[in-house]
């Protein structure tokens, strides 16, 4: 029952493969508690739920994780009795916990000029890795959608990419001249060498002949971090929030910014200017006089 619920999210919401692994453990976390008690997954009622959610090893756990266990739960009822397989969806009546809305963490322009400016030299490894830290945050992307790029994603031309975004909406991001010179380069002078021969479609690509992944971006983005003397190590999402928090510190309109950034909903999109206010006060206190 869990993997068709999971295949149906999968089919009509084009969920992400993060979000359907990461409800596939919930349910399957909340199996295995009412397997322990003899209890079947269609006939488990609000207080097996609440005793779920109750238990020792979910006690500790924050309030946002809490809520995502409570979301998978609901769906998952919702699919059970859309289906006819259950009667009654044991999570109507079950509140989400409330949940504070963090800011998400930012770099300052200098920062990003810093991090930008690590991968130094002609290396293919360098020249593919600056090219890949300069246009997302130039582009905004996701990661996922930054290692997931294809040559033929990229018009050079029109300096702009076609990204297939959450819930296979498509989107058109425009590249930006410093991070175009970059991958022209990187196409030019590295992308054949790391290949090697081998033939890919990758944008990005390793010396293995596959596109970059996540993982290896990651390890790329914390490698030059630390290089650049970076205390408080930023993740590919950081780059992509400094690109939002800096074109809306220098002007530009929020919804322009949702468009960019392929958010469905302005609401998504509206944190960023808490962020840039948040930066607005702090430099108010750190320079008048009378801060």
């Amino acid at each position: 029952m869990i993997e068709r619920f999971l295949d149906s999210l999968w089919l009509e919401r084009g969920a992400s493969r993060l979000t359907l692994d990461a409800y596939r453990g919930d349910l399957q976390g909340f199996a295995a508690h009412l397997a322990a008690r003899a209890v079947p997954l269609a006939n488990a009622g609000r207080a097996d739920l609440l005793g779920y959610l109750a238990a020792p090893q979910q006690a500790g756990l924050a309030p946002r994780s809490l809520s995502r266990r409570l979301s998978a739960l609901r769906g998952f009822y919702r699919y059970l009795v859309r289906e006819g397989l259950t009667q009654e969806d044991p999570t109507a009546r079950i509140e989400s916990p409330r949940l504070g809305r963090p800011l998400p963490k930012t770099l300052t322009e200098i920062d990003v000029d810093r991090l930008l400016a690590a991968p130094a030299g002609d290396t293919p490894e360098a020249l593919r890795d600056g090219a890949m830290l300069e246009l997302l945050y130039a582009s905004g992307l996701r990661v996922s959608e930054l290692v997931g790029l294809r040559i033929a994603q990229v018009d050079l031309n029109r300096g702009v990419l076609v990204v297939l975004g959450k819930g296979a909406r498509e989107r058109m991001v425009p590249i930006g001249e410093t991070a175009l010179t970059r991958i022209e380069t990187y196409l030019v002078q590295a992308r054949s060498a790391l290949l090697g021969g081998q033939v890919s479609d990758a944008l990005f690509v390793t010396r293995r002949g596959g596109g970059m992944t996540r993982q290896a971006f990651w390890h790329r983005l914390r490698l030059y971090a630390r290089q650049a003397g970076f205390e408080r190590l930023p993740s590919p999402h950081t780059l992509r929030h400094a690109f939002a928090t800096h074109l809306l510190n220098h002007g530009a309109d929020l919804r322009a910014v949702q468009m960019l950034l392929g958010h469905a909903d302005l609401s998504t999109t509206q944190i960023y200017t808490h962020v840039a206010r948040e930066r607005l006060k702090a430099l108010h206190a750190q320079h008048h006089p009378r801060g």
